[in-house]
């Protein structure tokens, strides 16, 4: 299990977290939902180390990650596969070379990596394209291939970073199947996005950030009945009160 306790982390005089508390639970999608710039990726940063949080915990597992050796940490990402928003793929390197690299860091033998790309690749339905270069793919291609990535390394957890922002409806689509499908192979998932047909696609468990905490957490049935008026103007995707226009001013005679 992932737990996130009162979470606090500011950039400069802006508060991102301010006290965020979740539970990601064991076998499960949890997706985090939220305005652009609530903190959600900040929030996957903490978790596995990338980012200290200014007060609060993080535990994997039991294991708090702020206490973490630079061994220990090592390791516990080895258990967390990452899949970032722009996939992060090596241009240099073939799709096999940009899957391997975190097996080789890990000592594998050269036909289990040849394996575990091969099988990562027909999960993601992209088998075939070992030797081609990120600039040849779309980009939905791309991020499956970032998927494949994480899952070649047999990891306990998913974290995915806005896993459809850029992508058409399709594509869209064909990627929540593959967090759904993910999930089903035994792996637990975080999502953070601000797609709401996605959140309900892929989400066992849903949670509203704002303004730096949870505002609600429920299933998905619960967060579509919510009542809640903030949670509710997000998910319908309706506007806020905007300020009246300032009234034109005339010019000088």
């Amino acid at each position: 299990m992932i737990q996130l306790d009162a979470l606090t982390k500011s950039f400069g005089p802006k508060r991102v977290l301010d006290g965020l508390t979740l539970d990601v639970a064991d076998g499960q999608n949890t997706v985090i939902i939220g305005y652009s710039g609530s903190g959600k990726s900040v929030t996957l940063k903490c978790i596995v180390g990338l980012i200290p949080p200014d007060a609060g915990r993080v535990a994997v597992d039991g294991a708090v990650v702020q206490d973490l050796s630079r061994d220990e940490l090592t390791e516990l990402r080895g258990r967390i596969g990452y899949v970032f928003q722009f996939a992060a793929l090596f241009d240099s390197m073939t799709v096999a070379e940009n899957i391997a690299l975190g097996l080789v860091k890990r000592g594998h033998d050269r036909e289990t990596i040849a394996y575990r790309i091969e099988e990562s690749l027909a999960v993601v339905g992209l088998s075939g394209t070992e030797d081609k270069y990120p600039a040849e793919l779309s980009g939905g291609m791309r991020k499956r291939v970032g998927i494949a990535r994480a899952i070649a390394l047999k990891p306990r957890y998913i974290l995915y970073d806005e896993p459809t922002s850029g992508l058409d409806p399709v594509t869209s689509a064909v990627m929540n199947q593959l967090m759904v499908r993910t999930r089903d192979l035994g792996v637990t998932g975080l999502v953070v996005t601000h797609d709401m047909r996605s959140a309900f696609s892929v989400g066992d468990r849903i949670a509203m950030l704002h303004e730096g905490r949870i505002r609600q957490v429920g299933t998905r049935a619960e967060i579509q009945a919510t009542d809640d008026p903030v949670v509710r103007q997000f998910i319908e995707g309706r506007p806020g009160e905007l300020s009246p226009a300032p009234a034109a001013r005339r010019s000088p005679a």
